[in-house]
């Protein structure tokens, strides 16, 4: 296989293709050609083409996409599972507590703007031709009236479950990030600059987020139904990105989920998961509509 020139540059949401090679591995040589492209150039020793049909989108092929990912991570359920299934799941609108850049946590008292009720929208009309078996939403006020947006219109009812709730910050929840680190600076720090190693009212944060994650996996996997809408927190999605990834708690801040921002997983029947899209907004700011799964 030989591969030159191929250019990706900058959209505007982050978008993973996963890509599946049979030994031997290509090597990827990259080199920058400008500020505004990026080349890949690959080779391998290997003639060997596949055979599958390549699927299209709006005409276009979707070429190296990975048709199986066996042990591709652990399993997050440790049995066998009904069938493949994916997964998309969706940060709630924008909050007045995002807007006044406080710290919400666990709290209830946040609620969405007019904004994240715009936002919450799009998100419905983004994803208005793919079909879902279940919606799963975190109950707290800004999630779950983002999750009944975008539910509208569907005919199963909303299924709400406590371990898609945001993480607790105990005593740093409502304050402004200003005076968090004003009045309590070591707490906050620690927070920031090493969230694995945050402690504090006697708890790891971290540690029972990872907990809740884990335990949501394995409600949402072992569901009837092959399509799944998440609902829920920026905290508690990088907690369920990195479980399903095999991640511990020390990559918490390697990833962002913007308001409205949109993932995508899919499973194998034993519950193992491949990453196919991280917070894609492309809805955010145009009339995009996503196809079916």
């Amino acid at each position: 296989m030989t591969c030159v020139g191929a250019v990706f540059t900058a959209p505007s949401c982050s978008a993973l293709i996963p890509h599946s090679y049979s030994t031997p591995r290509p090597t990827l040589q990259l080199s920058s050609r400008s500020s505004a492209a990026l080349f890949i150039h690959c080779s391998t020793s290997s003639s060997e083409a596949t055979s599958e049909k390549l699927a299209t989108v709006d005409g276009f092929p979707l070429t190296g996409g990975a048709y199986d990912f066996t042990q591709a991570t652990t399993s997050l359920t440790n049995e066998s599972i009904s069938s493949s299934k994916t997964v998309i799941l969706i940060r709630h609108g924008l909050s007045t507590w995002n807007s006044a850049s406080r710290i919400q946590g666990s709290s209830d008292l946040s609620i969405l703007t007019e904004t994240g009720e715009k936002q919450a929208e799009r998100c419905r009309k983004a994803l208005e031709n793919i079909y879902f078996d279940q919606c799963f939403s975190s109950p707290i006020s800004r999630a779950k009236q983002t999750a009944e947006i975008m539910w509208q219109g569907r005919d199963k009812p909303l299924v709400f479950f406590d371990s898609l709730k945001e993480l607790c910050l105990y005593h740093l929840e409502g304050m402004t990030n200003a005076d968090a680190k004003k009045i309590y600076p070591e707490d906050y720090t620690t927070w920031r600059e090493d969230p694995a190693n945050f402690f504090i009212n006697g708890r790891y944060p971290l540690r029972d987020l990872w907990i809740d994650a884990r335990r949501a996996w394995k409600k949402i996997l072992l569901t009837p139904g092959e399509s799944f809408l998440v609902v829920t927190h920026k905290s508690i999605l990088r907690a369920l990105t990195c479980t399903a990834l095999g991640l511990g708690t020390e990559r918490f801040r390697a990833l962002d989920i913007n308001n409205g921002g949109i993932c995508k997983f899919s499973f194998n029947v034993r519950g193992e998961a491949m990453l196919q899209a991280l917070n894609m907004t492309a809805h955010m700011y145009s009339d995009h509509v996503y196809p079916p799964n």
